[in-house]
């Protein structure tokens, strides 16, 4: 299947993002052909990533003066810490601006590289390589960059847009089912908050996509790559309608922070948890129809999606949702700011509610 090319136009930035297949051994060709030049280039390298294609992106490269970092990329290693040893290195090998970074990887090691490449000298040729489902359908799209601290996820960070973004579906082969499931969670997402075509789509298809089938998965996360791109277009410092693309996210931080981060929750499980809690609070609340939330329901019924709030917490852990959940980076009162559905394609965005209504929700979910 030809490779799919799509545009983002921001306000700070114009680039690509390259879909397809063995793309790896195109890299030189495909920064020549988006005009990346440099004379230096850092590949900031999750350490998961097969040494096989590690290799085949050095040995595109031919006879550029490439420079390796590799990463343990997870939750707790998202931090400050971590952008230093980044900023060291160039510092150390005095990169300039017009040299490059490159961050092969998942969403944190895109974030935290990102980040990165925007505070050193005011900002450095940034490519962003996404290597997961999850990377490749959110997170390397849009420009957010962050990192973690003790207070919570991504309380520090920027905007800062990619100069070129290129996912290899190869890359996903590597992956387990567990982590193809975190990322259809973000496509499932975007399904809802924009097209109920899409929906159905990936209603029917579903275990194609998940199996990585062509040309199933190259239509869903191009399909979902659309839709953020329309998101970010608009509103590019999630000033108004950005906010859409938190469906679910206020609990699934807030879950993932009140298990510090563990190995037992990744990102895209609690982004479906959130979405599930979010879809059954919109309902609650007299603001889903029925029939919108059984069909949604029943998806995420379907097999390897978790949809159990009860398998990761208790009632002890509720006053540490609710703690984090106050703190969550989008609110701007004492009340919990949260994105609710009206219907599938019609999301509700600055929906506030004081923090004792969600307690008595949420204390309802974990004992029903």
């Amino acid at each position: 299947m030809k490779s799919i090319k799509l545009i983002i136009k921001t306000d700070s930035q114009k680039y690509p993002i390259i879909i397809g297949r063995k793309l790896l051994s195109k890299i030189s060709y495909i920064l020549k052909d988006n005009y990346i030049e440099f004379g230096k280039c850092l590949l900031v390298l999750d350490k998961n990533v097969p040494i096989k294609l590690v290799n085949k992106i050095k040995k595109s490269f031919k006879k550029k003066k490439i420079i390796l970092f590799k990463i343990n990329a997870n939750e707790k290693n998202k931090n400050q810490k971590t952008v230093n040893s980044i900023l060291k290195i160039l510092l150390d090998k005095n990169f300039s601006r017009n040299d490059c970074l490159i961050s092969v990887g998942g969403g944190i090691t895109g974030d935290i590289s990102g980040f990165a490449a925007s505070v050193y000298k005011r900002g450095i040729q940034f490519v962003n390589m996404p290597t997961t489902l999850l990377s490749q359908v959110d997170s390397s799209i849009g420009g957010k960059t962050g990192v973690n601290t003790i207070h919570g996820k991504n309380l520090i960070g920027s905007f800062y847009q990619p100069k070129l973004v290129i996912s290899d579906i190869d890359f996903l082969k590597t992956l387990n089912k567990r982590e193809i499931i975190c990322g259809y969670g973000e496509i499932l997402k975007h399904s809802i908050i924009s097209n109920k075509t899409f929906f159905k789509y990936l209603d029917k298809n579903y275990f194609s996509i998940v199996d990585l089938k062509s040309p199933f998965i190259e239509k869903a996360i191009s399909q979902s790559c659309k839709i953020k791109r329309s998101v970010v277009e608009k509103d590019e410092k999630e000033i108004g309608m950005r906010k859409v693309l938190n469906f679910g996210h206020t609990f699934a931080h807030a879950f993932e922070a009140s298990l510090g981060y563990s190995k037992k929750l990744n990102h895209g499980e609690a982004v479906i948890l959130g979405i599930k809690t979010a879809l059954r609070f919109s309902y609650r609340n007299k603001l889903l129809n029925i029939t919108d939330f059984k069909i949604l329901m029943d998806h995420i019924g379907k097999p390897k999606l978790p949809s159990d709030i009860k398998k990761y917490f208790s009632l002890k852990d509720l006053n540490k949702i609710i703690h984090f959940m106050m703190i969550d980076k989008k609110n701007i009162s004492n009340k919990i700011n949260l994105v609710l559905l009206k219907r599938i394609g019609s999301p509700l965005i600055n929906q506030k509610y004081n923090k004792n209504n969600l307690r008595l929700f949420i204390k309802k979910e974990l004992l029903n």
